[in-house]
């Protein structure tokens, strides 16, 4: 059977993050990557988790706290934006995942940008470490969120071939604008 945005996401990010890595989840929401990730990188590794929204964080802490994984996750109560100034030049990144759109169970009018967006991506590629990944799953189905979309496609679609190889994954079939998921892996 096919796999969702969500799962495939985590199977991209399985093949490549190893124990010791540093990691980003972009957007923590509700802490499941951030989670995810902070297992695959083990207690040695270090996963930096962002999100403007208070209530993420909450829900984020609780749920590593749960299963203590405290020691290699760094919190920020922060945009994504900011990891160019949060996260030092000279740390090489394995992965990093993003979730656009809006918290789930939350307020709808607060969701991820195209401008913030731009802005990390662009601190996150210059980190990246040779066959690092970074994954974009684009919930679109919003105010605002077909913006993003095309800025996320676009950005992509601008990356040098020689440097980067792009993944769309999408399902053409679905109603209610199911996500798409964009992989960018630096050769």
């Amino acid at each position: 059977m096919l796999q969702t945005a969500l799962h495939f996401s985590h199977t991209l990010l399985k093949e490549i993050v190893q124990v010791g890595d540093v990691v980003v989840d972009a957007t923590m929401g509700n802490g499941n990557d951030t989670a995810f990730l902070a297992e695959l990188v083990g207690s040695t590794g270090l996963v930096y988790a962002f999100d403007i929204q208070e209530q993420a964080l909450i829900n984020t802490e609780k749920k590593i706290t749960e299963l203590g994984l405290n020691n290699q996750t760094i919190l920020l109560q922060q945009g994504h934006e900011t990891v160019g100034k949060t996260i030092p030049e000279e740390t090489e990144l394995t992965a990093a995942i993003f979730n656009l759109g809006y918290l789930p169970k939350s307020d709808k009018q607060i969701i991820t940008k195209p401008d913030t967006t731009k802005k990390a991506l662009d601190a996150l590629v210059a980190r990246l470490k040779r066959k690092g990944r970074i994954i974009l799953v684009v919930y679109y189905g919003h105010a605002g969120g077909e913006a993003e979309l095309a800025l996320v496609q676009k950005y992509s679609q601008q990356l040098a071939q020689e440097e980067y190889s792009v993944l769309t994954y999408q399902f053409i079939n679905q109603k209610n604008n199911p996500p798409i998921l964009f992989c960018i892996e630096k050769k």
